[in-house]
């Protein structure tokens, strides 16, 4: 049977340092971007805001549907 050569080993407490140290960034990189996400739902909910306003100064009413329709009143008489 083939032994292992007997030189050093790689110690276990840089390996440790390794990924604690990558843990670490991915924790912060997903803090990051949670703080983006909702940075950008902000921005979203004010441009909304901003359009629901301008849209109630040109008198739209979101209650009230509008009575326009891409389809054809079938009741009009055809001419002759």
């Amino acid at each position: 049977m083939p032994q292992e050569p007997t030189g050093a080993k790689r110690p276990v407490e840089p390996a440790q340092d390794d990924v604690e140290m990558f843990l670490a960034e991915q924790k912060q990189l997903e803090a990051h971007r949670h703080d983006l996400i909702k940075d950008l739902l902000r921005q979203k909910e004010a441009a909304i805001k901003v359009f629901d306003e301008k849209l109630a100064k040109l008198g739209y009413d979101g209650d009230h549907a509008s009575k326009r329709s891409h389809h054809k009143d079938t009741d009009k008489k055809a001419p002759e």
